[in-house]
């Protein structure tokens, strides 16, 4: 019985992590799909490129919530096992969300989160490496390339110990990378562009 309530605080969190935010946000402004400007990338980001910094931190923050959400949940259903288990599954789904098409964000919000429903020094250590990374090279995707490397570590730092914790600390770090692969190969030949927020760049479309 627990292992199935641990198994459906999983299913649960992958299908709060699949509510892309960064689509929902830039559909609501303009009525068209961030995937399909910009990095094609459902991020706070991409969002922050095209539609200015204030439409950015409102992703992070919805993709922030909805991982908080889902881990909350998770352990209200199936223990620290199904805490866990949802906040994985939440990362997967933000990176594979289910309702749209597998096309998702490449999940440094949802980590972050995770990081701070761990233990706030977990969260503390990963931000304080995406900002100094960020600020030394100006490059967001440099910045949680690092972030995303150092999530088991400060796990390490933070005190945690048990198996389960640090296996998903080494999970949703490589998943990350994964989703990075095109950034780091870009940063390897140093052609990867600096940050810069933009003004809104879509404008609002006509319904069909």
């Amino acid at each position: 019985m627990t292992a199935l309530r641990i198994a459906a605080a999983g299913l649960l969190g992958y299908l709060l992590g699949s509510l892309s935010s960064a689509v929902v946000v830039s559909f609501v402004i303009s009525r068209k799909d961030v995937r399909n400007y910009g990095s094609g990338n459902a991020g706070a980001t991409n969002m922050a490129r095209l539609f200015g910094m204030g439409t950015g931190v409102l992703t992070f923050l919805l993709d922030g919530a909805k991982t908080v959400a889902a881990m909350a949940l998770g352990r209200l259903i199936g223990g620290y096992g199904g805490f866990l288990l949802a906040a994985f599954t939440c990362l997967l789904g933000h990176c594979f969300p289910l309702y749209f098409g597998f096309r998702g964000g490449k999940g440094v919000s949802v980590g972050a989160a995770i990081g701070l429903m761990l233990h706030w020094k977990v969260f503390v250590i990963i931000v304080a490496v995406f900002f100094i990374t960020f600020f030394i090279t100006r490059r967001v995707s440099a910045g949680s390339v690092m972030c995303a490397v150092a999530f088991l570590p400060a796990e390490l730092i933070a005190g945690f110990r048990d198996a389960p914790a640090l296996l998903l600390g080494l999970a949703a770090g490589a998943l990350v990378l994964f989703m990075h692969r095109e950034n780091i190969k870009r940063l390897l030949r140093g052609e990867e562009k600096p940050f810069r927020p933009g003004r809104v760049r879509l404008k609002r479309g006509k319904k069909k």
